[in-house]
């Protein structure tokens, strides 16, 4: 034990503390559950949801703070009250990326909250690959970090695949179960030790795509909706009132971009801060490596969804990247920074015109990069449709879910429009002889 807090040991990993960790996305993170229990970790990823949570978060946070913030330390303290686990085996875990930021910024706070509930005694483990906090008991290796971003390109798969299929399918709920099925299989592979090399996943991403395609579906277009916003309200169910279950009864097809984004925007940024600022050559040169073995799995990603022309796959992290070059600096990294802002670029290029900006209450660099961006996108990108969501837990649902509906009566307008103006195209096309002087048609 430090003067500061209480360090998770060799020996309380050994003892099989239970390491409680909050939830963002469901499928990646229990894939990222079985992968630290391979390694040794006793982990599990909380479910716990509802109003409760959000009065721990509120008891124990004070509420000028971020609302992702009140929420993960709201779970945290639920999980710890419910009775469940024995308080003198169980330690929390938490991401630190090494921003100003929370990523950052919540272990201590989340400490702090632990002490006013007189739980000081609970240890914390810091997750982080910026030697902001270390324990002995709990180690980044080079195989932990592999397997974990294996797990996160393959769930960032079957998410936009699924997405892709579920509006459309005759047979409700079978793109949920295949969801389950794959879950299963790569969980039972990775028992075995396998799907985790280059030959495997390769294997296991084609695979995954052909058994979503073959799902029998409906031809019709519906409307196209993104969602981006701050990581944790923008993924998360708590976060974001079940803005996912919500759009599912809206007729619409929505879009979500992937977590492997956000972890190449977070490599880039550490080599950019070299590039500007100098530093370490070996952190550099870690980072270096780091970013080519991510865009190699970003590659067979996109190379697996683009093998079906049933999907649109998502752009390369590099070429996201260009589509902000003059409508904001690339020093705008804080949180989720320039990639907001290109997220929602990207979305649009792809034909997610609607977009729905969720942002939490709290949240400076989303507010500045997401709703502070919009004026100058609808510039950039004419027919851009974008809605700013506020997440606050004194926000009702019905004002979010009316002023999302509000967009959606736009968009539908918009397509309605469009179809018709195609409709009326492809019969003057049909009605053309093709003789007339200077018809592209005339022979």
């Amino acid at each position: 034990m430090s003067a500061e807090h209480v360090e998770f040991t060799k020996e309380m990993r050994e003892a099989g503390y239970t390491i409680l960790a909050p939830n963002m996305l469901h499928f990646h993170f229990s894939l990222l559950e079985k992968v630290f229990r391979l390694n040794g970790y006793n982990v599990e990823i909380l479910t716990n949801d509802g109003p409760n949570v959000m009065a721990e978060g509120l008891k124990y946070v004070h509420n000028d703070t971020c609302v992702p913030a009140l929420l993960v330390i709201g779970q945290f303290l639920d999980a710890l009250h419910s009775g469940k686990y024995d308080l003198h085996k169980v330690a929390l875990a938490i991401t630190q990326t090494g921003g100003g930021c929370r990523a950052s910024n919540y272990i201590f706070l989340l400490r702090k909250a632990l002490k006013k509930a007189g739980l000081s005694f609970i240890p914390v483990i810091s997750i982080n690959m910026s030697g902001l906090e270390s324990a002995s008991g709990f180690k980044i290796t080079v195989p932990l970090v592999r397997q974990a971003l294996s797990s996160l390109v393959y769930g960032d798969c079957i998410m936009q695949v699924s997405n892709q299929t579920r509006p459309y399918e005759f047979n409700k709920g079978e793109t949920d179960a295949l969801i389950d099925q794959w879950n299963n299989a790569l969980i039972a592979q990775f028992n075995r030790g396998h799907g985790l090399s280059a030959k495997e996943m390769r294997a296991n991403l084609h695979q995954i795509v052909a058994d979503f395609d073959a799902i029998p579906r409906s031809r019709e277009k519906k409307t196209r909706v993104g969602i981006v916003g701050e990581i944790y309200v923008k993924y998360s169910p708590l976060g974001n009132n079940h803005l996912e279950d919500f759009l599912r009864t809206q007729n619409c097809e929505y879009m979500l971009p992937g977590i492997m984004g956000f972890m190449l925007f977070k490599v880039d940024n550490r080599l950019e801060d070299f590039h500007l600022y100098g530093g370490s050559l070996v952190k550099y040169a870690f980072c270096t490596a780091l970013m080519r073995y991510c865009t190699k799995l970003e590659k067979m990603l996109i190379d697996a969804i683009s093998s079906s022309p049933s999907f649109v796959p998502p752009s390369p992290f590099a070429h996201t990247k260009t589509l902000v070059k003059g409508v904001i600096g690339y020093g705008s990294k804080m949180g989720e920074g320039w990639l907001l802002t290109a997220e929602m670029l990207e979305l649009a290029e792809n034909g997610y015109e609607n977009i729905i900006c969720a942002q939490p209450f709290g949240c400076l660099p989303n507010h500045i990069c997401g709703k502070g961006m919009i004026r100058k996108l609808t510039q950039v990108h004419p027919g851009i449709n974008i809605v700013p969501i506020d997440y606050d837990l004194s926000a009702t649902k019905v004002n979010q879910e009316n002023r999302i509906r509000l967009m959606l009566a736009v968009a539908h307008d918009v397509d309605a429009k469009r179809q018709q103006q195609n409709l009326l195209i492809a019969q003057d096309e049909s009605e053309c002889c093709g003789h007339c002087a200077g018809c592209a048609r005339a022979e």
